[in-house]
């Protein structure tokens, strides 16, 4: 059980405001995870993992990296192409990183210390969550079909292959045949960095582990074992 997801805004120094759609375990908090949004935003999908692992017992938020944008409402076929598009193409990457350590940030002031703190992405949350695990410090990350594999999505962002060695934490990818030998490749470079990881290959599911009910059960396992394995 958990005590259901809530918004909270966190001011900026900018004068901006970050918002956070939280969601807190009825019992103990184990530790806590920062989920990264896919290209949609923080759709109903995104709310649903964020209150599953909570269910789990982490204090799970999510950071709405789209500023001004009320992503919270955003019903998952509700945005065009065009749309995702430019809102991906608002993001840098130094505002990513900041975003991800304001988060990181609350979650320090709830009393979660570092090495109990992991962050989980999916797509385009993904491969933010390999560049951030690459420059940053905590105890776990996990990629779910992270972009950018080889060509940088942005020029503002390294390809996943060039960031990889440079993996601070245990890193696990979750990826689909559908990825191709890129995947391989990536594999290799993360072990080059020396820490945990780990490459899930599924057949035939698309680039995301839940398109297939049997493969999104074990996947998601997956995730919650990473999880409880590194962040102590």
């Amino acid at each position: 059980m958990t005590t259901g997801i809530r918004i909270e805004g966190v001011p900026l120094t900018d004068g901006g405001e970050l918002r956070l759609s939280i969601a807190e375990p009825d019992g103990p908090v184990r530790g806590g995870v920062v989920v990264l949004h896919e290209a949609r935003g923080v759709t109903q999908i995104v709310r649903g993992i964020v209150d599953r692992l909570a269910e789990d017992g982490w204090l799970a938020v999510a950071p709405h990296l789209y500023r001004g944008d009320d992503d919270s409402e955003a019903g998952d076929d509700e945005q065009d192409d065009a749309q995702i598009e430019k809102k991906v193409g608002s993001l840098t990457l130094q505002q990513v990183m900041d975003d991800c350590d304001t988060t990181f940030g609350w979650l320090a002031d709830t009393g979660i210390e570092a090495d109990r703190m992991g962050v989980l992405g999916f797509d385009l949350g993904g491969t933010v969550a390999l560049q951030v695990a690459a420059r940053r410090r905590f105890g776990a990350a996990v990629t779910v079909a992270g972009e950018g594999i080889e060509s940088s999505p942005s020029s503002s962002v390294s390809a996943l292959v060039a960031a990889a060695p440079d993996l601070s934490c245990p890193w696990l990818g979750i990826y689909s045949e559908a990825d191709g030998d890129a995947v391989e490749r990536l594999r290799a470079a993360a072990e080059s960095s020396g820490v945990a990881t780990d490459v899930v290959v599924y057949p035939n599911t698309g680039h995301r582990f839940d398109d297939d009910p049997e493969s999104a059960a074990e996947a998601w396992q997956r995730v919650l074992n990473w999880f409880d394995s590194h962040l102590r």
